[in-house]
């Protein structure tokens, strides 16, 4: 038992740093956290439940709004489960709209959660440029389907608008324009000393402890888990272009800030040939079909997070008589039981947003107040604080500069 005094910092139960309304009580001796108990299921919103109510056309919009980031994984994984209850086929054309637009979608999403991981360890020149290309991607979701967020695209049977041939000049320009822009970030993530000392060897998930929590996407690829539900179970246009699976090895925060780095590049590649292909890919985008006919399906896509699961049974009427979902953050968010535990409190805000969390944007923090003089000891400013506080001391002590990025475009 250690002679230090142990106190317990809370994190939730709604906090606009971690994802969905959870609990965390870190448990710290001195600097050093040494426990860490987790709470989930604060926020039950009913979608389920509420997809019961509504036809399979609603509850494709009903599920676009699980996740504001991932607008087109629950949809793309909800509408597979209804065409596999179904058993409704896809025209060709359609399947490689949907994969351009999830693709997208996955880049704008990393570029969200690099800009938000450079702010929490002090580093905004990362965070204001990475928000800065993300809005490049945003505006071409916007030319495409008409909206930056909540894509409305998805439908059984197909999507809801084609790409038109005069709008792909300038998906490709923007695309074309982000290369640079990524192996920017890629350069200040894998060779500024002053990030590696951040993030190197800080919340480490080994390859044995992702198997065994069932960790889903990045989080597990960084661990050297190579898994990806594009590649293993073919889907959308997945297996009709050419694309590699990132992993790496150490598990830590820095090779979860690689991958995603990384796979935006292999998502610029799946995109373009998607493009290419279109050309060629003639014909409806729509199959329409009449009816779903009683049945079971199973939908699943690699979100950005992390595979997402849905899984739909049909009656034979216009909507579902039983849908069920999981999202990846499930699945990830227990691994911070290990990742957080004898890292210091400085670095907890940066580890258990390395797993990338679905944000709520209702989320606030509960405060530690010490008993005996009711002051307030710890809330989310002071953790960022604390965090960037850390960066500058290695600054100092080390004379390294930190990332080199541009000031001016």
């Amino acid at each position: 038992m250690s002679d230090k005094k142990r106190t317990i910092i809370p994190i939730g139960p709604y906090h606009a740093l971690q994802e969905e309304p959870e609990f965390f009580k870190l448990h710290v001796e001195g600097e050093t956290v040494v426990h860490l108990d987790i709470e989930l299921g604060y926020n039950h919103r009913g979608i389920e439940k509420l997809s019961e109510t509504k036809d399979y056309e609603e509850t494709i919009f009903l599920v676009e709004r699980i996740c504001g980031i991932c607008s087109t994984s629950h949809p793309l994984a909800c509408v597979q489960a209804i065409e596999d209850a179904g058993g409704i086929e896809v025209p060709e054309r359609a399947l490689f709209i949907r994969t351009v637009v999830a693709e997208l979608e996955r880049i704008h999403s990393h570029l969200l959660w690099l800009g938000l991981a450079g702010h929490f360890l002090g580093f905004n020149t990362i965070w204001m440029w990475s928000w800065r290309f993300r809005e490049d991607v945003l505006n071409v979701l916007e030319l495409i389907t008409g909206n930056r967020n909540h894509y409305g695209m998805m439908k059984p049977g197909g999507v809801r608008r084609d790409i038109l041939a005069e709008d792909v000049p300038a998906i490709l320009k923007m695309l074309d324009s982000l290369k640079d822009p990524i192996e920017m970030f890629r350069a200040a993530v894998m060779e500024d000393p002053l990030l590696h000392a951040r993030t190197e060897g800080v919340g480490i998930l080994t390859r044995e402890q992702a198997v065994n929590y069932g960790a889903l996407g990045p989080t597990a690829r960084a661990s050297g888990v190579d898994i990806d539900v594009r590649r293993d179970h073919p889907h959308a246009a997945y297996g009709l272009v050419d694309w590699n699976v990132i992993t790496r090895e150490s598990g830590d925060v820095l090779d979860k800030a690689i991958v995603r780095i990384l796979e935006m590049l292999e998502s610029v590649k799946i995109i373009e040939q998607c493009l290419t292909k279109l050309k060629t890919a003639v014909g409806p985008v729509d199959a329409n079909p009449p009816e779903v006919r009683p049945g079971e399906g199973i939908g699943h896509y690699e979100a950005p997070r992390g595979e997402v699961f849905h899984y739909i049974r049909s009656d034979g009427s216009n909507r579902p008589a039983r849908h069920k979902v999981r999202a990846p953050s499930f699945m990830n968010v227990p691994t911070n039981a290990i990742t957080v535990v004898g890292g210091t409190v400085a670095d907890a805000t940066i580890i258990l947003a390395a797993v990338d969390p679905c944000y709520c944007c209702t989320e606030r923090m509960a405060v530690a107040v010490d008993h005996a003089s009711g002051d307030r000891l710890w809330a989310a400013k002071e953790l960022i604080r604390l965090s960037t506080e850390k960066t500058e001391r290695l600054r100092a002590q080390t004379g390294w500069p930190g990332p080199d990025l541009p000031m001016e475009r």
